[in-house]
């Protein structure tokens, strides 16, 4: 007896002894084993550069906490994991998960400064075995560091999509969602974005949505060509101090004087987000008595310009039976007014098919009175990043364009090897002046004709980037359709293209990463409920107390005599 008691002592040191030597060298050394086949778990060596970098620090309140319906306490555990991770490598990040209805109070209040915040809560109808109940959630959270904070969405928004369907495509952005939060209230901003004025762009109001999620990250400021037929050089060397400058939808004619201040801003290694429109017409010129408009060519003087750097914008209109809707009233007239969606085929649903990480995950986006462009040969890359559907084509201009399309019911007969029509492409490479073998309109010093290596993106809408506006004439979400209620992938594509064209590829990288998700079949869940609750619930309580009596099995055959 008494050597068997020394023999359990002597297990027991050398057990004790065991833990205390591996405990020692996990304090000194840190390693985690991602065994999932998609690296889940394994953060991108730019969020790890991030993390090493946070010296204060840094709070995360999250708003998910509660018992929430199973899609939404999967993003409820994926996000705690996710900072648990992050924590691990850095002992300055701090985070609480909150709900913001625990508290007794006035919970339409509580909503209202949400929506305030611009954190729109969400409401969840719950269906467990045929009844259905009401949730408010708030996915959302704020990170902070000193003086700064920025919010941080947790769930996007997706057009037409199931909240599970939600739920794996916002896990899958939650890594690039915390890094971009943590980048904004860390680090100080260096790069410099202007936003091009003087030839009809669209007033601030219709950008705000953009403005304001470009400038947390980057200087952002506007900037006139007006003073060019004065001093073309001054302004000149004042364009070239940004490193990216955006052109919104023009609708007046550039000088010569203009036009070469872009190209040797260009030539200088300035990077350009074109976001241009070639035919003239509008959605609210339709909306008349006779719900027809005029779509004629623009004359920009800017097409020699895309031709030397290797683009050519057609002024023809798509038409695409892949279409996002428009509502319209219907009805007899003095009747209740009520609204119906239809098709509208000049407003292409874009989903992009391309890889490159400013496409890549992204949802549909929503151009409008978009035209094709033609790539053409030269020494520059050429990336095509969004195009039409297969069942698309041209539509050439001048024409005629009535909201009674939306009568129309096109046959994809008509469409056959006219689609996959280029409307966004990247340019990357050493671009040739447009003024080469030509005639300055002014005299520039420094005149290059062959640029340092630089690249720019050319999108035929300019309407891609324009919000809505609420009843109060405020910026909506852009991508956010008030109208049939609706979320586009807008938003994601104009800051994945700031974010690529100023080399922040890291943030771009992480955005592109895939998480896959397994989808719950609910329909063989209810089918079989009693089973799948055995399976989940019976099956690992009969394995413990399966092995709970062999181990006192084994014990008392051991030490019984």
């Amino acid at each position: 007896m008494k050597k068997i008691n020394k023999k359990l002592l002597i297990n027991w040191l050398s057990l004790v002894a065991v833990l205390l030597v591996i405990n020692t060298i996990s304090s000194h050394f840190f390693k985690r084993f991602d065994l999932t086949a998609d690296k889940r778990y394994t953060l991108s060596e730019h969020t790890l550069e991030l993390l090493a970098s946070i010296e204060q620090p840094l709070f995360i309140d999250v708003f998910l906490d509660g018992n929430f319906p199973s899609d939404i306490k999967r993003l409820q555990v994926e996000t705690r994991q996710l900072l648990e991770e992050f924590k691990a490598y850095n002992s300055n990040i701090q985070f609480q998960f909150i709900n913001p209805l625990a508290e007794e109070g006035d919970k339409d209040a509580l909503i209202e400064a949400f929506y305030e915040k611009g954190m729109t809560p969400i409401n969840l109808t719950v269906e467990d075995k045929g009844k259905q109940s009401q949730e408010i959630v708030f996915p959302w959270a704020i990170a902070y560091s000193g003086d700064k904070d920025t919010k941080v969405p947790l769930l996007k928004n997706m057009m037409g999509a199931s909240t599970e369907e939600k739920v794996i495509s916002s896990v899958q952005h939650l890594e690039y969602a915390f890094a971009n939060a943590i980048a904004t209230v860390t680090k100080e901003k260096s790069k410099k974005v202007v936003v091009l004025k003087g030839n009809g762009q669209p007033e601030d109001v219709f950008i705000g949505d953009a403005l304001k999620q470009i400038r947390e990250n980057y200087f952002i400021a506007p900037f006139t060509l007006d003073s060019v037929a004065n001093n073309p050089e001054k302004v000149l060397k004042q364009l070239q101090g940004y490193d990216l400058a955006i052109m919104i939808k023009p609708t007046e004619r550039f000088s010569d004087e203009e036009k070469l201040v872009l190209d040797q801003y260009v030539m200088s290694g300035g990077k350009m987000l074109w976001l241009m429109d070639m035919v003239s017409i509008e959605m609210d010129s339709l909306y008349n008595d006779t719900g027809t408009s005029l779509a004629y060519p623009k004359d920009l003087n800017l097409n020699d310009l895309f031709f030397k750097y290797g683009v050519r914008i057609n002024p023809y209109l798509i038409k695409d039976i892949m279409a996002t809707p428009i509502s319209l009233a219907t009805g007899a007239e003095g009747s209740a007014t009520q609204y119906k969606q239809f098709p509208w085929f000049y407003a292409p649903m874009i989903y992009p098919s391309s890889k490159h990480p400013i496409v890549a995950n992204l949802d549909g986006l929503k151009f409008e009175f978009t035209n094709p462009i033609d790539t053409l040969k030269n020494n520059i890359q050429k990336t095509v990043l969004l195009q039409s559907s297969p069942y698309s084509k041209g539509i050439g201009t001048p024409i005629e364009v009535s909201l009674e399309m939306v009568s129309e019911r096109p046959e994809p007969t008509d469409f056959q090897n006219s689609g996959l029509l280029p409307v966004a492409v990247l340019l990357e490479g050493n671009f040739k002046s447009a003024f080469q073998n030509r005639v300055l309109p002014f005299k520039t010093e420094g005149y290059k004709e062959t640029s340092t290596a630089t690249k720019m993106i050319v999108v035929s809408d300019g309407d891609v980037i324009k919000n809505q506006l609420d009843k109060n004439y405020q910026p909506l979400e852009l991508g956010y359709d008030k109208w049939t209620n609706t979320y586009y992938g807008n938003k994601e594509f104009i800051l994945n293209s700031v974010n690529f064209l100023l080399d922040d590829s890291g943030l771009i990288n992480i955005r592109s990463k895939e998480v896959n998700l397994p989808l719950l079949d609910k329909e063989k869940v209810y089918d079989n409920y009693s089973l799948a609750q055995w399976i989940t619930i019976g099956v690992p309580i009969t394995i413990v107390v399966f092995f709970g009596l062999l181990f006192i099995y084994i014990r008392k055959r051991i030490y019984g005599n």
